[in-house]
């Protein structure tokens, strides 16, 4: 697997600042858009650098949070105005395409 560079990051950064409030990103979509292989580095990312991001509005692909994030992420996503359905973004009406 190839390094991850410095400009990657900064495509990670400035994709997940550009998700408006009230919308979802998946760390998929935000890996594809930067030109990563996986999209475990965008958590990676987020967990090293991801200070003063909306870390809240970047999702797994199934519309759930991951379980360590769940008590935390739901209701800061409740209070954007993201929809959720049983414990769950509503990924039709919420997700930001970056």
């Amino acid at each position: 697997m190839a390094a991850t560079t410095e400009e990657q990051v900064e495509r990670v950064r400035e994709l997940i600042a550009a998700i408006p409030r009230g919308k979802i990103c998946t760390y998929g979509a935000i890996a594809a858009a930067a030109g990563l292989s996986t999209a475990r580095t965008v958590a990676w990312i987020l967990r090293v650098d991801g200070g003063g991001l909306p870390w809240q509005r970047v999702i797994r692909a199934d519309g759930r949070p991951a379980p360590a994030m769940r008590s935390r992420q739901l209701p800061l996503l409740a209070q954007e105005g993201v929809p959720l359905i049983d414990g769950r973004v509503d990924m039709r009406s919420a997700f930001h395409e970056p």
